[in-house]
């Protein structure tokens, strides 16, 4: 099998069902330190390779944030935007079922691209409430909705700011993706005193160096569907944002959005990876080696899976704020000094972190 190692993955599931027509893989990738933690994704496009990387992903932030979940994540092939809600609860009920012998004994959903509470609330409907989180309150859940990654992912950027000597206050920042994760990084960044200049979704880029009122935007993107009906401001292609004369850029939305294309023209100072795989480890290192710093997804965009963990254990809204405010600081700091003191990136040193729990657990187990 290609893409083994001493890690994973430990299971890769292709499911099929012919009265729905639900097509999906979900990815076992390491349970030394628990369940398969990650989150389910529905789009057209979704595959093993895809999901494998996520998974891998995953499997490096619990343990890096000293969760008791190991790394997993799986996919629907569907066009969400092309089908009724009834007919996606029924796909959503067909993957559920088809996952039953595994969760959640080995694997713990949770939402991710076009699934949400509701969609949770059918998973559980199946195979119980401890199979997945990012459950509706009613459930006793405490919904992605509410922010927490994007809350995760502002606290990882203002440690990473300080570190570097850069403020908060009047600091330029772009943000791609104005979903679940950026539009609320955004609104938390703003209201530490950063300027938002840049905004993108599956539409376009909204660009104005003067400023983009954070309220009016959200209000835009809510009401049109879209940041690029905001105005005042120049609407360009969304591939462009790399390259804006920013201080902080966050990619919070498609895996690959900065590559090597990009490197002669980024100049922010900071980047802050409020998505999964926005770029490789080697354009990572080539960053760094332009002084650039990089918060790896992994280390930044936690807040998802720490309030996954708070509502696990039984945790309310007000304690997961709390504790996804303490473990993004605190881990954020402990990679970037780890960085600096061994002069790698910070992905090499919370690589470094991670795997190191995971191999002391994996030596008791035996």
């Amino acid at each position: 099998m290609e893409s083994v190692d001493g890690f994973g993955p430990e299971k890769i599931i292709q499911l099929y069902d012919p009265l729905t027509g639900m097509q999906g893989v979900v990815v076992i990738d390491n349970t030394a330190l628990g369940p398969g933690k990650g989150g389910i994704r529905m789009t057209s496009t979704v595959g093993i390779n895809e999901v494998k990387r996520l998974a891998r992903a995953m499997t490096w932030k619990t343990s890096l944030h000293g969760l008791p979940f190991g790394g997993a994540k799986s996919g629907i092939v569907a066009n969400p935007k092309a089908m009724s809600q009834k007919k996606k609860a029924q796909i959503v009920k067909s993957f559920a079922k088809a996952i039953s012998t595994i969760s959640p004994s080995e694997y713990v959903a949770a939402p991710d691209i076009s699934m949400a509470e509701e969609e949770m609330r059918i998973i559980a409907g199946v195979n119980g409430k401890k199979s997945v989180t990012g459950k509706p309150s009613d459930m006793g859940g405490i919904p992605h909705e509410l922010g927490s990654t994007g809350w995760g992912v502002f606290h990882s950027a203002r440690v990473a700011a300080r570190r570097i000597g850069l403020s908060l206050k009047g600091a330029t920042v772009a943000i791609e993706g104005f979903g679940n994760v950026g539009l609320f990084a955004a609104k938390f960044l703003c209201e530490a005193g950063a300027k938002l200049v840049a905004a993108s979704d599956s539409h376009g880029m909204i660009y104005s160096p003067k400023g983009l009122d954070y309220e009016k935007l959200a209000e835009t993107k809510r009401k049109e569907r879209t940041v690029t009906r905001y105005k005042p401001g120049r609407i360009m292609p969304s591939d462009a944002m790399p390259g804006l004369d920013v201080d902080i850029i966050v990619p919070a939305a498609v895996p690959d959005f900065i590559t090597v294309r990009d490197l002669k023209h980024i100049k922010a100072k900071l980047i802050v990876e409020g998505s999964n795989i926005p770029m490789t480890a080697a354009m990572e290192r080539l960053l760094w080696k332009k002084g650039i710093t990089v918060v790896p997804d992994f280390v930044a965009n936690g807040g998802g899976v720490i309030s996954s963990y708070v509502e696990y254990t039984g945790g309310t809204p007000k304690q997961m704020f709390k504790i996804v405010r303490e473990k993004e600081s605190k881990n954020t700091l402990k990679v970037l000094k780890s960085a600096e003191k061994e002069n790698i990136t910070p992905r090499e040193a919370a690589m470094d972190m991670a795997k190191a729990r995971i191999l002391r657990a994996s030596r008791t187990s035996y």
